[in-house]
């Protein structure tokens, strides 16, 4: 049995994040998930962000999407000292917390935010809020705030299935927690993609496209929600 002490010493999970994910995102998965995201990027993320926008991308991890989204400057923050690695040429990577991003990147800088799958691993919703607030901090004036996760409602069963996820979210709990960090909410999608890559979403190219034109396919499958913000106010 492990003494306190023993328990004291233990790493957290956040310092053990690049080898937990080493294990469950292996490389030829993470191909598949470059090639989907180009997808997404190109067809889905592009109608709320412009080609000359300055993006700050939070939690980026593999930095598929940092990587392939269109914009003059592309700018990510991470916890995991492994995210460099992945980041494609002129993406700039920040080691830092995500409540503390504010704090290495300019205010009032970026026209977009972007987060997808991190809300999730929050230790508290307070430290969401700190998050979100930073988020505020950093963003223009009528700045846009783009987050996708994982939605309780519809994959209940499955949420608790990672061993860092803690906050249990629902698209009504983010949209609430954006308007205390003084966001406007402009769009809410309860379901949008598969829980994950292995529930559903299509491999191929031209199939993850038509899943994007078609919505229906949306209410069956979707289990992620999706909300828009924009910086109304400094």
């Amino acid at each position: 049995m492990t003494s306190p002490v023993e328990a004291d010493v233990l790493e957290p999970i956040e310092s053990a994040v690049d080898r937990l994910y080493r294990h469950r995102f292996p490389a030829e998965m993470r191909e598949q998930r470059t090639a989907v995201w180009k997808i997404l990027c190109r067809y889905w993320f592009s109608r709320y962000i412009p080609a000359e926008a300055n993006v700050l991308e939070v939690a980026a991890g593999h930095c598929e999407f940092i990587n392939n989204v269109l914009a003059a400057e592309r700018v990510a923050v991470d916890l995991n000292p492994e995210t460099r690695r992945y980041a494609a040429p002129g993406v700039i990577i920040h080691e830092v917390a995500a409540e503390r991003l504010a704090e290495v990147v300019p205010h009032a800088h970026f026209d977009a935010v972007f987060m997808s799958n991190f809300l999730e691993h929050c230790r508290s919703r307070d430290q969401m809020l700190k998050v979100l607030c930073a988020a505020a901090t950093v963003l223009k004036r009528g700045g846009v705030i783009l987050i996708l996760g994982p939605n309780f409602r519809y994959c209940y069963k499955q949420y608790f299935d990672f061993f860092d996820h803690h906050l249990a979210l629902t698209e009504k709990a983010v949209v609430e927690a954006m308007q205390l960090a003084n966001f406007e909410i402009k769009v809410v999608e309860p379901r949008t993609l598969p829980f994950t890559f292995k529930s559903g979403l299509p491999q191929w190219s031209w199939l993850v496209h038509l899943y994007l034109r078609l919505p229906l396919l949306w209410h069956l499958f979707g289990a992620q929600f999706f909300v828009v913000g924009v910086k109304a106010f400094d």
